[in-house]
């Protein structure tokens, strides 16, 4: 009899450790990783990570999906910022799923935090260091993380001073609600807005940009003028159309710029085209390129 008892209680034993052990697999699973907001640096923006870091999805132009709207003090849609001012911004999702969430940050040229956010009833703010500085981040809530919630909404103070186009980077995530982490899809997309004094900052650039040639540097002088930080580049293309030498360089300081580009010494003499970028757009001189 003492013999059938032991291996009884042996197999009830390895049964109540199995059972507790799905029991707890399956709590943890139901648990949504995210539904109180993600912590901050999960916007996919420039030195960080976007969703996928804790979803199993697939990332997916958000372009469409993520409408953004940014409006000033009277209740009107911009596409240029006034320094200092304050603007109500909304974000929706096109699809509106079920089971949703965001993260959005606002940087310069830079990259660095460009102004400030105040969360809004649905929303609240979450701080991540990075590349050395700090940025802020606008997310869910757990109560707003439904399609319950059409709109998401918050503030954003401009910067005090002139900083250059800003770039707002979001990162949603339209989820399967399977109350697991597989099968989700993340939206992630990129919005621009310059500052008010654009079209200065084009004038005043195209008067006073030159591009010179000096043999002993066997390299390239770029002069211009600008009230703008952006960033720049610079393409070399001989008289075939054939770029021959690229580079991205700094970002433009306001005011006078000059720039020495050191080309490589594989180049023939002879007529090339340099092509100078300043943030999208382009501008064009020949140069003699006589050793």
């Amino acid at each position: 009899m003492k013999k059938a008892v032991l291996p009884l209680v042996l197999i009830l034993f390895a049964f109540s450790v199995v059972s507790f052990k799905n029991k707890d697999l399956r709590g943890f699973q139901a648990a949504p990783l995210n539904s109180p907001g993600p912590s901050g640096g999960y916007s996919g923006a420039p030195g960080e990570q976007n969703c996928t870091s804790c979803h199993d999805g697939a990332t997916q132009d958000g372009s469409t999906e993520n409408q953004l709207l940014v409006n000033n003090d009277i209740g009107f849609g911009i596409t240029q910022y006034t320094p200092g001012a304050t603007y109500a911004v909304n974000l929706s999702m096109v699809s509106n799923p079920a089971k949703k969430g965001f993260q959005v940050t606002a940087l310069n040229p830079a990259n660095e935090m460009a102004g400030n956010f105040i969360a809004g009833g649905n929303t609240q703010i979450k701080t991540a260091t990075i590349s050395g500085g700090q940025r802020k981040y606008v997310t869910h809530k757990s109560s707003s993380n439904t399609s319950a919630t059409q709109v998401w909404n918050w503030t954003w103070e401009a910067p005090a001073t002139e900083q250059g186009p800003i770039t707002f980077y979001i990162a949603t995530n339209k989820t399967n609600n399977n109350s697991n982490t597989n099968g989700d899809l993340i939206y992630l997309s990129q919005h621009v807005f310059s500052n008010d004094d654009a079209n200065i900052n084009e004038s005043t650039f195209e008067q006073n940009f030159s591009v010179g040639y000096a043999p002993e540097k066997d390299a390239v002088l770029i002069s211009y003028a600008t009230l703008s930080i952006l960033p720049t580049s610079l393409n070399l293309v001989n008289l075939e159309g054939k770029s021959v030498f690229s580079k991205k360089l700094g970002a433009t300081a306001v005011g006078n710029n000059q720039e020495w580009v050191s080309l490589p010494s594989h180049l023939p003499n002879g007529l090339y085209v340099v092509h100078f970028f300043v943030g999208n757009k382009a501008y064009s001189a020949p140069i003699s390129l006589q050793r």
